[in-house]
């Protein structure tokens, strides 16, 4: 009876030290599988060609470099033809100066800055309304100055896909309008708009749209207009001499009746046309015509719709339209740049770190740790051995998770990476000491308790200083903070259920061999 029991411990503490064998192999596995995806990628057949599926790490200006653009204030002029009384024509532009001649015009060049805008208020004005887009955007990694003297604004943007998109919006001035298409009256502008928000449909295959709200004054307007331009027609009866009107002015068609009221005789002769007499308006922004359209109904809850691109399934494309469409929100969404600018500079340039010096820090850093796990193999033997696979594991995660957390990383970023991987090793070190230490090596909840306690506490200092970083503004900074907040995070997460469960499988082998020694 004895001899079986034996049997059955003997084969279930081989089959457990088997599934150690295997974790252990496992996890060394997953952490070189891990270490590769963070360096190489993962890659899929994207057309014709593999695409690396992995988000780009996002690296701020002083290491990727940045485009430069220079705006000034714009020296355009407006031609504007007048008649002898001093009115404008309308068209004037397209005639000709013989034309012009002959029919007793002037021809006037207005700049489109008047003198009296320029000036050192609105130059300041305009770069503040330009850092208000950007906020709208959710753009921070850029730098902004402004010369107070001739108005010129210098901006240094990361360079991305969007950059292109981004830049050809800067000169816009956002002048909203929407007028009378015949007689060109302005009927609602900027002082109208109360918020103008982005309304992305196209998953759904709807599109993508902006919906324009209206302020109080605005709603009014707009239900004005869209009672008055409506899809109307006129309809007109003719009869013999006296004439009686009766006119609904709350329809939206008019009737005019016209009858011989002194004639006894009750015949008549009647004629009756129809017209479209349909009104328009047209919406610009910077005097470009966006739409013409006229009104089905009444609209009294001040709020207009309106349509960014056209009908597509093209990804590339709609995704062309979401950036325009957030473009023009954060135009509308603020007030109009006082002053017209003209792009004068718009070049990319590059960082004065070479891609080979960041090469060689990347390589630095990975000897540095290389040495470092060799001493903790050195000093800790198996255990070491189990923490520097759980280690590597780590510093992958850690790359892929500042990728995905949008974390832009600057120089002072890198040194915060490197301070991470200092912190992560001294806390391994400290879990592997006490685990020595211990006598009951295989009691980790209570060492691994021991051990958070007394490490988190003597860096909560640390932690505090990260999380203050990651709320400034300036990226440099916030870089820092960033990568410090993430990586601290991890550590605290990460150890206790790799780290920590990767020691058990050495713990347990030890009470094994413990167990067997007794016996």
């Amino acid at each position: 009876m004895a001899e079986k029991t034996n049997k059955k411990e003997n084969k279930k503490n081989n089959k457990r030290k088997s599934g150690n064998i295997i974790a252990i192999i496992s996890c060394l596995l997953a952490a070189v599988l891990l270490s590769m995806i963070a360096i190489f990628g993962i890659y899929a057949k994207n057309g014709n060609r593999m695409v690396n599926q992995l988000k780009e790490i996002s690296y701020g200006m002083d290491i990727k470099g940045a485009r430069t653009v220079v705006l000034t204030p714009s020296t355009e002029t407006n031609t504007i033809v007048k008649d002898a009384e001093g009115n404008e024509v309308e068209d004037g532009s397209s005639l000709t100066d013989d034309e012009i001649t002959q029919n007793g015009y002037t021809k006037e060049e207005i700049p489109v800055n008047s003198s009296d805008v320029l000036n050192k208020e609105n130059y300041i004005k305009s770069k503040e309304i330009i850092q208000a887009r950007f906020k709208d955007l959710g753009i921070e990694n850029y730098n902004i100055s402004v010369n107070e003297e001739n108005g010129e604004i210098t901006l240094e943007i990361p360079e991305d896909d969007k950059t292109d998109n981004l830049v050809s919006n800067l000169v816009t001035k956002g002048k909203f309008q929407i007028i009378d298409s015949e007689t060109e009256e302005v009927l609602m502008d900027n002082n109208d708009i109360k918020d103008v928000q982005l309304i992305d449909e196209s998953s759904y295959g709807s599109g993508v749209y902006l919906n324009i709200k209206f302020n109080k004054e605005g709603t009014t307007k707009f239900e004005n207009i869209t009672s008055t331009y409506t899809n109307s027609t006129n309809s007109t009866n003719t009869a013999d001499t006296n004439t009686t009107n009766t006119t609904d002015t709350n329809a939206t068609e008019n009737t005019t009746n016209t009858a011989d009221t002194n004639s006894t005789d009750s015949s008549t002769t009647e004629d009756t046309s129809s017209e479209d007499t349909s009104k328009t308006v047209t919406m610009k922004i910077d005097d470009d015509e966006i739409m013409t359209t006229d009104f089905d109904e009444v609209i009294k809850n001040g709020e207009m719709s309106l349509s960014v691109g056209s009908s597509t399934t093209d990804k590339d494309e709609l995704a062309t339209y979401v950036e325009n469409a957030k473009n023009i929100e954060a135009t509308l969404d603020n007030e109009e740049m006082p002053i017209k600018y003209e792009g004068t500079k718009n070049e990319y340039i590059l960082s004065d770190i070479a891609r080979e010096q960041l090469n060689y820090v990347k390589i630095g850093i990975i000897i540095v740790i290389a040495i470092a796990l060799l001493v903790l193999i050195i000093r800790y033997k198996l255990y070491g051995f189990l923490a520097s696979i759980a280690y590597v594991a780590f510093a992958a995660i850690y790359t892929i998770l500042l990728r995905y957390a949008n974390v832009t990383i600057s120089l002072e970023g890198i040194f915060g990476i490197a301070i991470v991987f200092i912190l992560n090793y001294i806390f391994v070190n400290k879990l592997l000491h006490r685990i020595r230490e211990e006598k009951e090596e295989y009691n980790l909840s209570k060492i691994t308790k021991e051990t958070y306690k007394e490490y988190f506490i003597k860096i909560i200092p640390l932690c505090i200083m990260a999380i203050t970083f990651c709320f400034i503004k300036w990226t440099p900074i916030s870089s820092f903070g960033m990568v410090m907040f993430w990586g601290i995070l991890l550590i605290a997460i990460y150890n206790v259920l790799v780290t920590v469960n990767m020691m058990k499988l050495k713990a347990e082998k030890r009470r094994d061999s413990n167990e067997e020694k007794n016996k």
